[in-house]
């Protein structure tokens, strides 16, 4: 379907890519992968032709249609959402135009054997006939599914484009690309403005599409969900796996484990002939065989590996300083905003070391309460009650405001680190992507993401016993969110964190709060039993909404408590599969403590101290921690499925 030839793109001296090709078939679903900076954006702007290569060709088939939606557009401000979603069917709007204009035409005539009669009849059949194909017939219910789909309310069909803030204008534009229904999508970075039910919509919506999709994204689920092929970029060259991200991980370590050896092996000879040449390139009688070297070295293709650090950064909040065991108390608190009512009946309380989610749909809540709980804003119903000693370290997604433009991105950093920590300031910029010449540019000079990461890398400096996080992870890549999982985990204070990247917050929260059609709901679980239980609770609305009004004796047992057949196999297929999770981190834990036995079996009859050994016991010790955290939340969700709740 499309053809990427011997793409070669160079700027001065320096070449992004160097004659990489690849092809995108009918049905792909291929993430796109790199380091930041490797040319991921270029790739699609290439391909849709908003960039020219220094060499190569992009060649695609006639048929071809493409649905590109970049991170930054631009959404009109003179009319509502439904006409600006509408625009998408403009090719369906002229037919129907053409279609009033023909009908009228072969109304008003009478010359019914004439072959201009003839020939308006074939040209309406024919305007039907496309009509029909390109979806006119379900426009207004294909509008309607989409928008609903990904977040909008009914009552904001109406309302002005102008009224809406840019990441609900980003998902206007998304809409409009998924309505034209082009033959390849070609995304980058499409979660970034979406919540997690949007997102969920949106993987159904890609998985069942008939075309080709492309993505760029650094949502780890959102990709294992949609992808069945990932192409990496790096050193200007590509690497193409038909898996998903998390095989193609597996996958890439043991590529890199040989490009290593082979890069190792290729030092040692090149060291060897350099070591022969330097040594007899004066002596006569081995000429010959130095000009051979030489000429061997010449030939060599050199062998790059693409520089990373595979040390795991052990970068820890500093110790969360002591607090009282209620942290915070919500009281029936609810917020309005003149006429604009946001939610009502929050009522919680935050203990000490409690780790919270706040999701739910964009605009019904959940940054309004974060910023309750620093102060920064008053409830309109019931009071807060922040508890005894309670530090709050507060990331927003504006740092404008928060720190000063005319520091360099070290010294902000420094002028807040105490201690050894000062000694790992550039490891720990570097771990949130500032390096080399970054680290000296002034604040006012980055861009937007480059501010939240240097807020977050800040906020890992102070010692705080709450900290409050939104949206934390929007502008970050996959390591600096393994960093900073890794961190709060270990965090030994209190979490409240608004997010949607469901991959984060798994194993870092325990309790949910959803924030949806004006209320507060509590889950005491982890964001993965959030979720399946909001699927369970989504299907019995569905169920209670299409129950037709007379109903058959069938069909009153089924609301009565007692499941269809259908529901039925549904819940034991449910029960199965989280059945088999928990056996198979229950055998993974019988080994850990196999292994852990024999240790401490082999510590009671050692005579000597062994680091190397006390690493290791430690490290499965962790796993085993780790497994036990699995193995609770798989048999809780095991529990809440079993009794079909």
């Amino acid at each position: 379907m499309i053809s990427i030839d011997n793409l070669t793109v160079s700027y001065g001296g320096w070449t992004l890519f160097d004659q990489i090709s690849f092809l995108i078939n009918p049905k792909d679903r291929i993430g796109l992968v790199g380091k930041n900076g490797a040319g991921k954006t270029t790739i699609l702007k290439l391909i849709v032709g908003l960039q020219q290569p220094t060499s190569g060709a992009v060649t695609r088939n006639g048929d071809c249609s493409i649905g590109y939606l970049p991170q930054q557009m631009q959404v009109a401000d003179t009319t509502t959402l439904l006409a600006e979603t509408a625009k998408a069917f403009e090719e369906v709007l002229a037919i129907e135009a053409e279609i009033a204009t023909l009908t009228e035409e072969i109304a008003a005539r009478t010359d019914y054997e004439s072959e201009a009669y003839e020939k308006l009849l074939h040209r309406l059949n024919d305007a039907n006939d496309r009509y029909h194909i390109l979806g006119g017939d379900t426009r207004d219910a294909d509008i309607e599914k989409t928008l609903l789909g990904l977040g909008f309310r009914r009552e904001e069909f109406d309302k002005p484009t102008s009224t809406f803030s840019g990441g609900w204008r980003m998902r206007i534009e998304l809409a409009k690309l998924l309505l034209r229904r082009p033959s390849i999508f070609l995304l980058d970075e499409p979660t970034n403005h979406l919540d997690i039910e949007s997102i969920q919509w949106l993987e159904e919506y890609l998985k069942n599409y008939n075309g080709a999709v492309l993505l760029i994204s650094h949502d780890r689920a959102f990709l294992d969900n949609v992808t069945n092929r990932t192409i990496e970029l790096s050193l200007g060259k590509i690497y193409d796996y038909k898996v998903p991200y998390s095989q193609f991980v597996t996958l890439r370590a043991e590529r890199r484990a040989q490009q290593l050896a082979a890069y190792q092996n290729q030092q040692r000879l090149i060291e060897k002939s350099e070591e022969f040449i330097e040594k007899f390139r004066y002596k006569p009688t081995k000429s010959n065989q130095v000009q051979s070297r030489i000429k061997q070295l010449d030939k060599l293709e050199r062998i790059e590996v693409e520089e990373e650090d595979l040390a795991t950064l052990n970068i820890k909040f500093p110790p969360a300083p002591r607090s009282g065991q209620i942290v915070a108390e919500i009281k029936e608190v609810g917020k309005s905003f003149g006429a604009h009512h946001v939610f009502s009946g929050a009522d919680f309380t935050i203990l000490k070391g409690d780790k919270i989610a706040l999701v739910g749909r964009n605009g019904e809540g959940k940054t309004t309460l974060a910023r309750m709980l620093i102060g920064e804003l008053a409830p309109t119903e019931g009071n807060i009650r922040i508890g005894a000693n309670v530090s709050i370290g507060y990331y927003a997604q504006n740092q404008d405001d928060l720190m000063d433009g005319d520091f360099t991105v070290y010294d902000t950093l420094d002028r807040v680190a105490v201690g050894d920590i000062r000694t790992r300031l550039r490891d720990i910029l570097g771990a949130f992507l500032f390096r080399g010449e970054d680290i000296d540019k002034k604040v006012k000079v980055l861009s937007g993401g480059e501010r939240s990461r240097l807020a977050m890398a800040r906020m890992m400096l102070e010692p705080h016993n709450l900290l409050v996080l939104d949206e934390p992870t929007n502008h970050m890549d996959m390591r600096s969110k393994d960093i900073l999982k890794e961190a709060l985990r270990k965090f030994d204070g209190t979490l409240v964190v608004v997010s949607h990247d469901r991959e984060f917050l798994d194993g870092i929260v325990d309790k949910v709060y959803e924030f949806r059609d004006g209320g507060v709901r509590e889950y005491l679980g982890g964001i993965y039993y959030f979720l399946e239980k909001r699927k369970l609770e989504d299907l019995r609305e569905v169920e209670r909404k299409s129950a037709p009004v007379e109903q058959t004796a069938t069909t009153k047992q089924s609301s009565s408590g007692k499941l269809s057949y259908e529901q039925k196999k549904e819940q034991e297929k449910l029960v199965r599969k989280h059945r088999k999770a928990v056996e198979n981190i229950e055998t993974e834990l019988g080994a850990v403590e196999q292994q852990i036995a024999e240790w401490d079996a082999k510590f009671a009859t050692a005579t000597e101290y062994n680091a190397d050994d006390y690493k290791q016991y430690d490290a499965l010790k962790q796993q085993y921690d780790h497994l036990m955290h699995e193995w609770e939340k798989a048999s809780y969700e095991l529990e809440m499925v079993e009794e079909g709740i």
